[in-house]
């Protein structure tokens, strides 16, 4: 099927969402097993409990345990703060937070203790920016809060936009504003559904309905994709291995022997590298395991790398080469592995 589509169903009984472009399994959300588990976005009033001397962070008390805020410089113990989530606990590590919080929507972004409006970059019409600023500008006045206008917000109509500003400044106040009674959760993070809405383009098809998942045969997607082997154009391959300390990608050439076999192959799995992580979940270290080619070539493989990971939607630091020829990246854990939503 050509064109874009966007399913909203259940995967083994949890919210999920999927997302296919002319029939390929593109981003995938699935929302986690465990209730209790904090999902990136989620805002708690947090107690500072101890500083990590040395590493300048400190630890802090949330409902749900522990939270580690990595710059805790000029707080006390005892004091109480406003934290937002940034990414999944690592097991038997501390949930990881920040105290710059977001209130994110579709439209808009609003951004207390950060005054000011902006326009997003990717809107390069003027007229168009003109318009929105003088929205955003008429909605923001008195306002201590700061606006952030999304780009698809471009060809969007004005009143959902206004709305949607609305929506967050209310959000904002009444989290910011709630009373203080110690640690406490103020507000959930968005599920798999409301993050796919929030963050995805709009699709040719939406399909929410019921079994979603089967007519457009994405279970079996899913399921493919929960094997480490993934079969790359011209008979090449990767394997993508997460491990405790990092995720592990061997990429292999197949039975193509050619001078330019090793190039061929890692150039298929670059561009294929950034659609592997969205829907396996995964992040943290990441080391490439590359087919052989000459070193003159590492430049073209770096520029197709780059260009790919340019339009994810996931921070990634291309970290460069390693002595022995691998290839390093560092990528936000923004979301659960997909392996570990089966358990």
């Amino acid at each position: 099927m050509k064109g874009s589509v966007v399913a909203l169903d259940q995967w083994k009984g949890r919210g999920a969402a999927a997302m296919l472009v002319d029939g390929k399994l593109t981003d995938l959300l699935i929302d986690p097993a465990a209730q209790d588990m904090p999902v990136p976005g989620t805002i708690y009033r947090a107690i500072c409990d101890r500083p990590l001397k040395g590493q300048g962070g400190m630890m802090l008390r949330i409902p749900d345990g522990t939270a580690f805020l990595r710059q805790g410089k000029g707080l006390a113990p005892g004091q109480s703060i406003f934290v937002q989530v940034t990414g999944f606990a690592e097991e038997g590590k501390a949930v990881p937070v920040t105290q710059k919080i977001l209130f994110k929507s579709r439209y808009a972004i609003v951004t207390p203790n950060a005054p000011g409006v902006n326009i997003s970059r990717a809107i390069r019409d003027d007229d168009i920016r003109d318009e929105l600023m003088e929205l955003a500008k008429s909605m923001m006045e008195g306002v201590p809060h700061g606006l952030i206008l999304r780009s698809i917000c471009e060809h969007s109509d004005h009143e959902e936009i206004a709305d949607d500003i609305a929506l967050m400044l209310g959000q904002a106040d009444g989290v910011l504003g709630a009373e203080d009674n110690g640690a406490e959760l103020l507000l959930d993070g968005p599920d798999a559904q409301l993050l796919a809405w929030r963050d995805w383009p709009a699709p040719d098809v939406m399909a929410a309905n019921e079994g979603s998942f089967a007519d457009y045969e994405i279970d079996s997607m899913v399921s493919d994709t929960l094997d480490d082997f993934v079969p790359l154009s011209g008979g090449a391959s990767m394997y993508v291995e997460p491990t405790r300390a990092l995720v592990a990608v061997d990429i292999n050439t197949g039975g193509d022997t050619s001078v330019a076999a090793g190039l061929k192959a890692n150039i298929a799995a670059a561009r294929d590298l950034p659609r592997q992580m969205r829907i396996r979940g995964l992040g943290g270290q990441i080391t490439l395991d590359l087919a052989p080619m000459t070193k003159k070539d590492r430049q073209t493989f770096e520029s197709v790398l780059r260009a790919a990971f340019k339009v994810d939607s996931i921070d990634t630091a291309l970290v460069g080469f390693t002595p022995l020829g691998h290839y390093e990246l560092q990528r936000k854990r923004e979301r659960l592995p997909l392996k570990d939503c089966v358990e």
